[in-house]
């Protein structure tokens, strides 16, 4: 059974910090490119970030220079570092994991940017 639980979300002032972490089992995570995406409030669900099984990156350009993907592939856990975050920010973000032919979904962890 392949699982992909999320943590780290909360609630955070703006220009803070927080990273989420995904930790995945069930598949060979390796060979998985892993993303992030989120969802905010009345918005459709965007990528955020991505991560090949390689180690090659890619970003949405709202986050690009703020959000840091990475994969620790010893703990099967990908991580999301967000910095400078901004009230624009606040959504539900979800952990993917792209394993041929499928991809997977967390059920998601909720990030609140607010004074």
């Amino acid at each position: 059974q392949v699982q992909l639980v999320e943590s780290g979300g909360g609630l955070v002032q703006p220009g803070g910090s927080l990273r989420l972490s995904c930790a995945v089992s069930g598949i060979i995570f390796r060979d998985s490119a892993m993303g992030w995406y989120r969802q905010a409030p009345g918005k459709q669900r965007e990528l955020v970030a991505r991560i090949t099984s390689g180690g090659g990156t890619n970003y949405a350009g709202s986050v690009k220079g703020r959000f840091t993907i990475s994969r620790d592939n010893a703990k099967n856990t990908v991580y999301l570092q967000m910095n400078s975050l901004k009230p624009e920010d606040t959504a539900v973000y979800f952990c993917t994991a792209e394993f041929s032919p499928r991809v997977y979904w967390g059920k998601g962890t909720l990030v609140t940017v607010s004074s």
